[in-house]
């Protein structure tokens, strides 16, 4: 629709195009039908039911990640070749170990020289140590990076060296990735908002927080065991390539070795060299990938993973090569980001949660991998739930966790197949409502008081005003689902926490300093009770009884319209709103008996257009007046006491271009509504006849639909308010001709052969006008009569619908049926002109 579109423009809190293209679908206003006499669809012509329109292809706009965009291949690939590297060396090292023990020390145990039987004991033994140390090193490297590593550790571990040793231990940083975390990442995990405190475990020890010894914490920490243990295969590795390469070199294994000695002791040493180069090659590999060649930072960068990336990579990177390690070496290649993200979620470790939290909220954002990322987490029920879940914790420790998650599921309700996957999930509206809480503590009150409004307040150590716009935001995106519409009003508590954050204040509205998080909050709390108000069916119909119970849904609405004017586009949603509400009749009674409601909306109507934005809200303050006095006596009666000049003002409006569909459409309702010795009240609208008249005359085909219906409603009404004597003068002081006004009328019959959705009461409305003429002067029976007005009658005849016999629509359904059917209409109309055949045959 014309208004939202212009609006949303100005609203930041537009996140997408698909966003926009489901509000229009959710709030339909159509759009401009080529004048300045329509602002779009409106209540008063139905549409069709378009929210089960998926926009997929829209969805297809956004780029898929495909397998050769994954930057983590590069660290599954990384760890494929240093898996061979290291099954290699495995190999070689358990050939040397038979070789040894069968060949050598089975065979020739007591003819080996003292010199080489203490050489190969050495190898074996440092090699058995080398081993050793590997496996216990994949271990404890796997362990650093299961806990965010905290800052503290690192201060009381500088604060136990002195300078010296500070020193040797800069000296000594390890070649190893795993053992060196850069001072970049210590720096980066000390700004991550305290996340060491949610590695504090509750009822069981974490791995990195056990003491193993008093005192010496510090000791044996992951990092330093894993640092000693690297440097232990390292000294291993070249103590076996020293000693093997000696003994090949020396060659001195005596004159007297038996037969094949001397051949088996080169094989072993050669064995034993292979496997320590083999070795020290994948040492020297990973440097130069991980140290030189930055392969983590790089990959961290073009995932685009932020501080948390590196330990995020790191624990991704041992579990890929562990398994290579342990299986196949292909096991490592079948891992990706995502789902090791999917499993780190279900951990029972704060800081596994945090990390696989971070990596799918920063995947969901980044628009190369958002496609895949939201189309794997929403096949998974399980980690829908998990997600669902963590919206639900409320502890200040995992504030973190909590809005990692609620971001994950904004962007799952963007999709229309994933929200119905959010929707589905057993306490999913709770999870989501307990995001609107405030802060502001209890908001309970007494059997003879109402509860008072929630206050947002930020705490010291939870921003609260974060979560509700995070919480409002999957609302707005749900809703759009006719279905999820349902499932909101009947959350316990859902629509009156919503509720309550439309309330502004006139503090806020007025000042111009006002902190924009709490501005955007009313606005999306306002189009989320927009989208549930203009829910079409009984869903609606059911969502705008329960809102308008709601003691604070009208008076947070008169705020905005008494203080807001700086503030267009939340007027503008609160206009919106009433229109909707109104299609309720006990709510429109309620709204019109809200004090100076209907003066706030006639202000609004009336304010200067000096910008588009103004224009629109006028239009729309124009609608909900109309809507408001549809069928209700009480409030027109309101509207006319607003003040004697309030016609006048409506009767000059159908002048201005901008207001006069509007303008009309109030006037016809206060002229078919209002009671009957208010009529004095209305005859000032008499004088607009002319301007009428003339409107109606004018219109050429297909342009200003609207107008021509409205104005053909509005001169009925006149003409039913002026005596018979009076209305037979109407058309000639408007200087038209019976016989061009009777025509003009017959060829717009025979235009609309059939109701149109967008005019669906032109028909009724023009035979309404004609039958009056006809019951004021049988001149007008002869004209009608004339023209084959009777053939045309019939054929409205045989086309008549449901669709003409209502006020309102809630998009296809209609509301406010009108008291005459069209039907009886016609034959009212076939009667008139049959009295005057009758006439004429006497």
């Amino acid at each position: 629709m014309k208004n939202e579109k212009l609006l949303e423009k100005k609203d930041e809190d537009v996140e997408n195009t698909n966003i926009i293209q489901l509000e229009i679908i959710s709030r339909p206003n159509g759009e401009n039908n080529g004048g300045s006499d329509s602002w779009g669809h409106t209540v008063f012509e139905p549409q069709r039911e378009l929210s089960d329109q998926t926009p997929s292809g829209r969805s297809r706009s956004i780029p898929r990640s495909t397998a050769l965009d994954a930057p983590e291949k590069k660290l599954t690939l990384f760890a494929l070749r240093l898996a061979i590297i290291e099954k290699t060396a495995c190999g070689l090292g358990q050939l040397a170990f038979v070789w040894a023990t069968v060949v050598l020390l089975g065979g020739f145990a007591s003819a080996l020289k003292p010199k080489d039987f203490w050489f190969v004991t050495a190898i074996l033994v440092v090699e058995a140590a080398r081993l050793f140390s590997r496996s216990r090193e994949l271990e404890w490297q796997h362990q650093s990076t299961r806990t965010l590593p905290a800052a503290t550790s690192r201060r009381r571990i500088q604060s136990h060296l002195s300078i010296p040793r500070r020193l040797v231990r800069a000296a000594m940083r390890p070649l190893s990735f795993a053992a060196r975390p850069s001072r970049r990442l210590a720096f980066n995990m000390h700004q991550l908002n305290g996340l060491s405190a949610l590695s504090q475990p509750k009822r069981t020890w974490l791995p990195a927080d056990v003491p193993f010894f008093p005192y010496s914490d510090w000791v044996f920490v992951s990092k330093n065991i894993s640092l000693f243990l690297y440097w232990l295969q390292i000294i291993a590795a070249a103590a076996c390539a020293a000693l093997s390469l000696m003994r090949i070199g020396q060659q001195d294994y005596g004159d007297d070795a038996q037969v094949n000695e001397k051949s088996a002791l080169n094989v072993f040493y050669s064995l034993a060299l292979a496997e320590a180069l083999m070795f020290l090659l994948e040492k020297g590999y990973w440097t130069w990938r991980i140290e030189r060649g930055k392969l983590v930072e790089l990959v961290c960068e073009d995932c685009d993973l932020g501080p948390i990336g590196m330990v995020s990579l790191r624990r991704f990177f041992y579990d890929a090569y562990s398994k290579c390690i342990d299986g196949s070496i292909f096991d490592g290649l079948k891992m990706d980001l995502v789902s090791f993200a999917e499993e780190l979620l279900d951990s029972d470790s704060p800081d596994e949660q945090i990390i696989g939290a971070r990596i799918l909220q920063r995947f969901v954002e980044n628009k190369r991998f958002a496609g895949d990322t939201l189309r794997k987490i929403g096949s998974s029920t399980p980690v829908i739930e998990r997600l669902i879940e963590m919206l639900n914790w409320k502890d200040p420790a995992e504030e973190d966790i909590r809005r990692s998650a609620s971001e994950i599921v904004s962007k799952l309700a963007s999709k229309k197949q994933q929200a119905l996957r959010v929707a589905a999930i057993p306490g999913a509206m709770e999870s989501i409502a307990s995001l609107l809480q405030t802060g502001g503590g209890s908001t309970d009150g007494r059997p003879y008081e109402a509860s008072p409004r929630a206050v947002v307040v930020d705490k010291e150590n939870y921003e609260f005003s974060a979560f509700n716009l995070l919480g409002l935001l999957i609302l707005k995106r749900l809703a759009r689902d006719h279905d999820n519409c349902w499932k909101i009003g009947n959350a316990r508590g859902l629509l009156a926490r919503i509720i309550d954050l439309t309330s502004a204040g006139s503090a806020l509205l007025r000042d111009d300093r006002a902190p924009e998080s709490r501005v955007k909050t009313v606005r999306r709390a306002l189009q989320v009770m927009r989208i549930l108000v203009c829910a079409t069916g009984e869903t609606g119909k059911l969502l705008r009884r329960d809102i308008s119970e709601i003691v604070y849904s009208v008076s947070n609405i008169r705020e905005l319209l008494q203080y807001g004017e700086s503030h267009l586009k939340l007027q503008m949603l609160g206009v919106e709103i009433l229109t909707s509400l109104g299609m309720n009749e006990e709510a429109r009674e309620k709204i019109g008996a809200t004090g100076s409601m209907i003066r706030l909306i006639l202000a609004a109507f009336f304010r200067p257009i000096v910008t588009e934005e103004v224009g629109v809200v006028c239009n729309e303050a124009g609608e909900a007046l109309a809507m408001l006095i549809l069928e209700s006596r009480r409030n027109c009666e309101r509207m006319l006491r607003e003040g004697d000049d309030v016609v006048a003002k409506l009767v000059a409006a159908l002048g201005d271009p901008a207001l006069r569909v509007n303008a009309a459409r109030i006037l016809r309702g206060l002229c078919a509504y209002s009671a009957p010795e208010r009529s004095d009240r209305l005859q000032i609208i008499a004088g607009a006849m002319p301007m009428v008249l003339k409107t109606i005359m004018e219109e050429k085909e297909n342009e200003k639909e609207k107008l021509l219906e409205v104005s053909i409603g509005l001169a009925l009404q006149i003409l039913k308010l002026r005596n018979p004597e009076d209305g037979r003068n109407e058309i000639e002081r408007a200087g038209i001709k019976d016989e061009n006004f009777v025509e003009k009328l017959v060829e717009i019959l025979r235009r609309y052969e059939n109701p149109e959705s967008k005019v669906p009461r032109m028909r009724r409305f023009v035979i309404g006008l004609a039958a009056t003429l006809m019951k004021y002067e049988e001149k007008y029976i002869e004209l009608f009569r004339d023209l084959g007005t009777e053939q045309v009658l019939m054929r409205v005849a045989d086309t008549t619908s449901e669709l003409e016999c209502f006020n309102v629509f809630s998009g296809s359904v209609g509301l406010g049926r009108h008291e005459v059917m069209m039907s009886s209409l016609v034959d009212t109309a076939l009667d008139l002109l049959g009295r005057n055949s009758q006439i004429l045959m006497d």
